[in-house]
């Protein structure tokens, strides 16, 4: 794994761990919410835990059909060249929460990003060198409370900064299964309202490889969007286009994308101190 910016010793709020190929001990970063702790993944058991997590969430409650070599673990192409964030229960020492993170250098790598698979990311081009790739966010369903998600933000903010990195993309997943019915009508209705509200400029619009047949469905239903996608467009995050299908998932992923600078300024002060 590439070596990133270590912590500054006198930062009140040090990132989570120094990411490197020397296996070292992690410095943890206690979350203000007692009972969590947030780390980078340094050995492959910890990488093997945000697997199994994953595994258990993605196929065990949305019943995703995953190709893995590694039976109850979420495992594909990319994992090897990510880094790993794990949030962990502090009495318990269990995995609780996870995202992984491709930088740009380890896209190069691996030749491209787990979205260009599903999207056509031309006109991202310029934003590559200073771009990550945010992917495989889950937590587990005994602590699906703020303070995971919030301590999962704070360190990528962390990690964002220190590395002089300014954009963040990924694929945000709507389930198909809408009120006990596999449907894309809730994915279309959501992507309505975020087509008004948070579209980016057309500079940067993608175009998914397996659109979701949005003329086939109905998109006036009255829905919410899933509460990390809400939480994404409350940190300024823009959506670049319509949903792709996922039939693996079973999910409508919405392409979206995040910038530093973009961040309101009670998240800016929350996360970064500024």
């Amino acid at each position: 794994m590439q070596n990133f910016a270590k912590p500054h010793a006198a930062s009140a709020v040090p990132l989570a761990g120094v990411i490197s190929q020397v296996h070292e001990d992690v410095q943890a970063r206690q979350d203000p919410r007692p009972g969590i702790v947030v780390s980078w993944a340094v050995h492959q058991d910890e990488v093997r835990a945000a697997q199994r997590l994953r595994f258990d969430v993605f196929a065990g409650e949305m019943g995703a059909r995953l190709s893995t070599p590694l039976p109850g673990h979420d495992v594909d192409l990319f994992d090897n060249y990510c880094e790993h964030l794990l949030v962990r229960d502090q009495a318990t020492q269990q995995v609780i929460g996870t995202y992984r993170v491709l930088t740009p250098a380890q896209a190069k790598r691996v030749g491209s990003t787990y979205s260009d698979t599903e999207f056509d990311l031309t006109r991202l081009r310029m934003l590559r060198e200073r771009m990550v790739e945010l992917g495989r966010s889950c937590v587990h369903p005994d602590h699906r409370h703020g303070g995971v998600i919030m301590a999962l933000w704070g360190a990528l903010a962390e990690f964002m900064v220190r590395n002089q990195l300014d954009t963040m993309i990924g694929c945000a997943s709507v389930p198909m299964l809408h009120q006990g019915i596999v449907s894309g009508d809730a994915a279309a209705s959501i992507w309505r309202q975020v087509q008004t509200t948070h579209l980016a400029p057309i500079e940067y619009h993608v175009r998914p490889r397996l659109p979701l047949p949005l003329d086939q469905l109905n998109s006036s239903l009255e829905v919410e969007p899933p509460a990390l996608i809400k939480g994404y467009l409350r940190l300024g995050a823009k959506v670049l286009g319509p949903p792709a299908w996922d039939p693996d998932f079973n999910s409508a992923d919405l392409p979206m994308l995040m910038r530093i600078a973009d961040l309101p300024a009670r998240y800016r002060k929350h996360f970064l101190g500024a």
